[in-house]
Parts: structure tokens; sequence; C-alpha cells
């Protein structure tokens, strides 16, 4: 997660993030209890069917044993009433049912129900049920185990259940209830925590505000150390990284891609702290030799930056903004587009305030000489979208950064930094 722009943006970020896991969990939770909530009911209901299909137990043992068949008694239809049962099976060991009785239902559900096979072989004293729906009916149908005195199973006795329209709404409001409250309090512990996870948070991104800090901190005083070693001054970083910047925004460069420009501004000559003075401050024209030196520096400035994640960033500009458009720069001798974007984009207007600053070996150019050379070596050197989109806002840029103090610079160089990071 990104540092919050303020404490207003951090509070939205977590209740914004509490709300979503609280609603995740909420219908996790809520989905759970129903499941739950149904399995119980479903069992509970099982259980008094149950005991009512053993009232039927020792009738149906003495149908198995030839004392009682048909439908000759009519007191198993009112037993049948009275327990809300709306049919009754019994089989004995083979699979076709020796007796079966049906109370107050439909021709079409009692069709459906008869077809129905003996799906489980109880094998226990435990009774076994199933759910069944059929149209608007709930049944329950539940198979019991019939055993003779010595224990050896001898069949099976089944009935139906149907649920009332009365207990149906019961049990849709029981677990209704019971969903709302596991819902409640998913939602009540999320608002209980909300306070808890602020504060943690706001600690955790004033530690995270800290490092990064630290982190720019360091990369402004690294930066600097190679500047005053190098022109004695820190202007250049920051006119340099200013320039980039603009350029960078004209050209809507992607916001990270714009931080990770700032952060190889600052660095992109750091390597030059392990080129030798005679070398980095000769004041004439470097021999064959010298350069090579010279070009290495690009090769120290990513062994300094290998080490810090963070700094890390900044290892495409630091080893590309000597490349050139046409494959003739250095380490590499990329060309075109293999070039990384703000390697070329650096490139430019590194250049430029190369160009229009003093140096101990030279005078300052006119910033209209300094553009017409960038335009000159556009397509070779330099990348020609980038030329003419610096073209365009390089007057007033230089007007304003080159009548600005080391305080105005640094003013403006905490702001851009402010926006990026």
């Amino acid at each position: 997660m990104s540092i919050p722009h303020n404490i207003h943006h951090l509070n939205r970020i977590l209740l914004f993030r509490i709300v979503v896991a609280a609603a995740f969990l909420g219908v996790f939770a809520g989905g759970g209890a129903y499941w739950l909530e149904s399995r119980r009911i479903e069992a509970t209901a099982a259980a008094a069917v149950a005991v009512a299909v053993r009232h039927f137990q020792v009738s149906a043992m003495q149908m198995l044993g030839g004392g009682m068949m048909g439908n000759e008694h009519g007191e198993i239809e009112e037993l049948l009433r009275k327990d809300n049962l709306v049919g009754l099976r019994v089989y004995g060991e083979g699979e076709r049912p020796r007796y079966e009785a049906w109370g107050d239902i439909s021709e079409s559900t009692r069709s459906r129900l008869s077809a129905l096979p003996r799906t489980k072989n109880v094998s226990t004293s435990d009774y076994w049920h199933e759910q069944i729906t059929i149209g608007a009916d709930y049944l329950i149908r539940l198979q019991h185990r019939l055993s003779d005195p010595a224990g050896r199973q001898v069949g099976q006795l089944e009935g139906f259940y149907r649920a009332d329209a009365a207990t149906l709404d019961q049990w849709r409001e029981q677990i209704s209830r019971t969903v709302g409250m596991v819902v409640v309090a998913v939602l009540g512990a999320a608002i209980a925590l909300y306070p808890v996870l602020l504060r943690l948070l706001r600690h955790a991104t004033g530690l995270a505000s800290r490092l990064l800090v630290s982190n720019l901190s360091l990369l402004v005083s690294l930066g600097s150390a190679i500047a005053k070693r190098d022109s004695d001054t820190d202007a250049h970083n920051y006119r340099v990284t200013l320039y980039a910047v603009a350029l960078a925004e004209s050209l809507r460069l992607p916001h990270d891609e714009i931080a990770e420009l700032i952060t190889g501004a600052f660095l992109h000559d750091v390597g030059k702290i392990g080129i030798p003075d005679a070398i980095l401050l000769k004041p004439g024209r470097l021999t064959a030799d010298e350069f090579e030196i010279m070009k290495t520096h690009v090769l120290h400035g990513l062994d300094i930056v290998a080490g810090n994640e963070w700094m890390a960033k900044a290892g495409d500009v630091i080893r590309h903004h000597h490349e050139k458009l046409d494959g003739t720069g250095y380490p590499d001798g990329l060309a075109g587009d293999r070039i990384p974007r703000i390697a070329r984009l650096f490139a430019v207007v590194d250049v430029f305030d190369a160009l229009v600053s003093a140096r101990p070996y030279k005078a300052p150019m006119p910033p209209e000489m300094a553009l017409s050379i960038l335009r000159r070596d556009s397509g070779k050197h330099f990348d020609p979208v980038m030329v003419d989109a610096f073209g365009s806002i390089a007057g007033g840029l230089y007007a304003a950064l080159d009548a600005a103090n080391d305080a105005d610079l640094r003013r403006r160089l905490h702001a851009a930094i402010a926006d990026y990071f």
C-alpha cells in the first residue's frame, strides 16, 4: 500500500478496507451460519420424526411376522395423522416393501415417493434420514432398523414427514435470526476494531514516512557530495532534477516513473566518486585513456546503489544516461527504444544544464545556443520527442531556475519530492 497523502486519506483507505473485509466475512460467516443452522434444524426435525416412526415399530414387526398385513388397521392411519407423517413403508429382508400407508398427500407426490428405492441399508440401531423437496413440499425421509429379539436385522421401517407452512415459517425465521446475529456480530467486531487498526496503521505509516524521509535525505546527501566534488555546488543536481520533472510532466509520464527519474537525477553521477581528481577536475580535454576511465563512473555508480533496494531504482538513469540514440554511447551501446525512456529524457536535460552552466574549464552557454545543439544532435544523440518537448518549455524554466538561489532551488525541489514520494 502506498503512503497516504494525509490523515484523511489514511482514514478513507482504512475504512474502505475494513468495510470490504467486513462485507466479505459477513457473507462468508452468514453463509456458514445458514448452512449450519439449516443442518441443525434438519437434524432436530429428523430426530422428532424418528420418535414418531418408532410408534409403528411393534406393528411393523407384527407385519413382518405375518400377524398383520395390508391396510386393515385404521389405527395406523390415525397415527399417521397424529404424528404429521404422510407416508409409511415396511421392508422385509428383500427390496420390495411389505406394507405401505399414505396420509393427506397429493397423488403426484405419493407416486414420486412410492417410486423411491430403498437407498440405505441401516445396519445399526441409528436411523438414517434425508431431506426431499417436491414442489412446495419440504419432506424428511427416514429409515429405521427393525431387529428381532436376538438383535438380527429383519427389515426396515420407513416414514415420510412433511413440514406444514407454520413449521416452515418458524424454521425460516430461526435461520434468518441466526444468520442476522452472526452478520451483526461480524460488523460489530469490525467497527470495534476500527480505532485499534487506525492507530496501528498510523503508527506504521509514520514509520514508513520517517524511513522515506531518511532515504530521501541520504539521496540528497549523496547527490550533494558528488556535486561538490565535481562542480563545488548543489545547484546542478537541483536544476537538472527540476528540468527532468518538468519535462516528464509535459510528456505525461506515469507517477512511479517520475519518482524513479527523480532518484536517478540526484544520483546520476554518484559514481564519479571513484574517478581520480586528475581526470575528474582536469580543465582541458581528456585523452582517450582518460576518457575510458571517466566512462567507468556509471559502473561505479551502479555498485554504490546496488546494496540499497530503494536507491537501486536509480539504476536506469545511472547506467544509461550516456547512451546515444544511434547506439554510439556507453556503457552498453544501446540504441533507440532499447534505452530506457527516463534515461533518454534525462540525457537531454543533463546536457542542457551542463552547456548553460559555468565550469572551471568553460564559460556558460546561452540557452538558445544550447537548445540549437540539442536540436542538431536530435535523432543521433537525443530522442527527438524529448528534444521537441523540452524545447517548448526550456525558455521559461531556464529563466526561473537561473535566477533562483540555492534556497529557492531547494524549496522547489522539496515541493517536487512531496508530489512524487
